[in-house]
């Protein structure tokens, strides 16, 4: 906390935090601040207290880890830019309002984390990130994604919870490789019929949302392993269920694969049948149906 409380004292004398003011005040290349991996040239600038990024930094080029988060950050420059080596680029917890859309110039990037801003919407320019496997925009303000990233299809992991969709955007059903999707904690009223064209899914997280049914179509993406339907409204499970056979249990614990349906108003008797387990439960939707 201490560190925290003297970063801040720092940046209200107009200078920059500890670290940077040592490179900088003795003569020292800010290219000292780089840290040469195996892999990655990496520059860690966490918890400085930073209200705005150093200019030093759109002249290092060969940074390929850039870590930003825990400041203050209330806008990235254009000459974010410049460093178009990143693979991973992490501005978590900040006070950011908008990416600059030269982010799109990022063709290496392949991790990005601005979750735990103020962002209200992400650019259009951020599709052009053609590598990009693993995005979590997750508690921010969102409401909705521009169509244009229907061209991430590189994209493996997506977090999106804690904002303000209303529905799972239209341009998410074309990301084919997906497999983690989480929406927990959104304003979601349905899950729409075309999740099925997300064949890959293995992770599927809609807790604390406003859902009252599932689709069929859930029933057929095969690949998932974790379903999370905890705190909506549903009270019928599609019949169909039974057919995601990869799902091996009633899950309670929030990190456990299986099926998530505690706290939902669900009709009898099917409250007695989760309790009962997640083969109880299937043989009764097989049979429910077959009589059907």
């Amino acid at each position: 906390h201490s560190a925290l409380g003297g970063a801040s004292q720092e940046q209200s004398r107009g200078g920059e935090s500890p670290p940077l003011t040592y490179a900088l005040l003795s003569g020292k290349d800010p290219k000292s601040l780089l840290k040469r991996g195996l892999r990655y040239v990496s520059l860690s600038l966490i918890m400085k207290g930073m209200t705005s990024a150093p200019d030093f930094l759109w002249g290092l080029p060969e940074v390929q880890k850039l870590n930003l988060s825990r400041n203050q950050l209330v806008a990235i420059p254009p000459s974010l830019g410049k460093l178009d080596r990143l693979v991973v680029l992490n501005l978590s917890g900040n006070c950011l309002k908008c990416l600059p859309k030269e982010i799109g110039l990022l063709r290496n990037l392949k991790v990005l984390f601005v979750n735990m801003n103020c962002l209200t919407e992400v650019p259009a320019e951020l599709s052009l990130c053609r590598k990009l496997e693993v995005l979590s925009l997750s508690h921010n303000c969102i409401s909705q994604l521009p169509s244009s990233f229907t061209d991430l299809t590189s994209l493996k992991k997506l977090n999106l919870s804690n904002n303000r969709f209303v529905q799972i955007p239209l341009c998410i059903f074309a990301l084919r490789s997906l497999d983690f999707l989480h929406l927990g904690s959104n304003r979601l009223e349905s899950v729409a019929e075309s999740i099925q064209y997300l064949a890959n899914l293995q992770i599927l997280i809609v807790e604390n949302n406003n859902i009252r049914t599932l689709p069929r179509s859930l029933c057929f993406i095969m690949a998932l392993e974790l379903l999370n339907v905890d705190y909506n409204s549903i009270q019928t499970l599609p019949d169909d269920l039974y057919l995601l056979r990869r799902l091996p249990r009633i899950a309670w614990n929030p990190m456990d694969k299986g099926l998530h349906v505690s706290h939902n108003p669900l009709s009898r008797p099917l409250p007695e049948l989760v309790e009962g387990g997640l083969d109880v439960l299937f043989n009764y939707l097989r049979e429910k149906k077959e009589h059907h």
